[in-house]
């Protein structure tokens, strides 16, 4: 009878083990993810589309949108949304004025959707590993 409670304890003790590096593995992941001003210091404003340059993006990482909401806003998009600075009917524009987005993996692309601002520059993708 003592054996079967031993092997009962030891296979407890082995799911704790399991528990505690399931839980320092999902900590690890989430250590790892890496926050970004889009525009650095001077926030989310015209000619940013350079700004991803020497970046290196990994999914999970998250943007911050810097920008005043009275005259700007963020517009998650397609590329082709991206390229022909149009936001697609319906989309969902953010608007606080300090918006944080979490990277997928893949292309990420963001513009400003008011008039004539994407046209100016006011747009920026990102490609997470």
């Amino acid at each position: 009878m003592a054996q079967g409670r031993g092997s009962a304890a030891r296979g407890s003790g082995a799911a704790v083990v399991a528990l505690v590096l399931l839980c320092v593995l999902l900590h690890g992941e989430v250590a790892e993810s890496a926050v970004y001003t889009v525009g650095d210091r001077g926030g989310w404003s015209f000619n940013t589309a350079s700004w991803p340059r020497g970046k290196r993006f990994r999914a999970g990482d998250v943007l911050v949108f810097k920008y005043s909401p009275k005259a700007h806003n963020v517009v998650p998009v397609s590329a082709a949304g991206y390229s022909s600075c149009a936001a697609p009917r319906g989309a969902r524009a953010l608007t606080s004025g300090n918006d944080r987005v979490t990277l997928k993996r893949g292309a990420n692309y963001f513009i400003c959707s008011f008039p004539g601002h994407c046209q100016a520059g006011m747009k920026v993708a990102v490609t997470a590993a």
